[in-house]
C-alpha cells in the first residue's frame, strides 16, 4: 500500500472514534439534561411579578447572590445569560430566565411566571396578552444567517 492509502484510513479511524465518542457524551449530555429539567418541574411555584427590566449581561455582574456566582462553571460565568429584575411582592429580586422565554417577557408589565428557584421557565400575561408594547426582537447577523441555512436545508427553525 502506499503512504496516501495508509494516512488516509488513519484518518478515516480517527474521525470514526470521534463520532463515536460524541455520540456517547451526547448521550450523557442529554440524559443530564432530561434530570435537570425534572428538578425543575418539580420545584416550580407560580409567582406573580412585575418586571422591572431585562438584559443579557454576564453572570458575575448580574447581582446574582455569591452561592450562585460560584457554583456555576468557569466558563458560565463569563458567558451572558440572560437576567431579568422582578418585584415579587415588596422585594425586588433578580432572576434568569430561560433563553426561550426571555423574548416573550414584557418590560414594566405585570406578569405570572413560573419560577424554580431564581430560574424562570414559563411567563405567561396577568392581564390581556404580553405581546400589547413588546418590541420586535433584533436577530444577530448569525441568527439571520442560520435561519436562511436552515430554510434552504429544508428545515424548520427553531423558535
Amino acid at each position: 500500500m502506499s503512504t496516501g492509502w495508509i494516512v488516509t484510513i488513519v484518518l478515516l479511524v480517527i474521525l470514526a472514534a470521534a463520532a463515536v465518542a460524541l455520540y456517547f457524551f451526547g448521550k450523557r449530555a442529554q440524559k443530564k439534561q432530561e434530570e435537570q429539567q425534572a428538578q425543575i418541574e418539580a420545584s416550580a411555584q407560580v409567582v406573580q411579578m412585575l418586571i422591572i427590566d431585562k438584559k443579557k449581561m454576564r453572570l458575575n455582574e448580574a447581582g446574582l447572590p455569591e452561592a450562585v456566582v460560584k457554583q456555576a462553571p468557569k466558563l458560565m460565568r463569563r458567558s451572558k445569560v440572560p437576567v431579568v429584575k422582578a418585584k415579587v411582592g415588596p422585594q425586588v429580586m433578580t432572576f434568569i430566565a430561560d433563553a426561550q422565554v426571555f423574548d416573550e417577557i414584557p418590560v414594566k408589565k405585570e406578569v405570572k411566571a413560573t419560577v424554580s428557584g431564581i430560574y424562570i421557565s414559563k411567563v405567561r400575561g396577568v392581564r390581556g396578552s404580553m405581546s400589547k408594547g413588546a418590541e420586535p426582537v433584533k436577530k444577530s447577523r448569525f441568527q439571520k444567517f442560520k435561519e436562511t441555512l436552515q430554510e434552504k436545508a429544508g428545515a424548520t427553525p427553531k423558535r
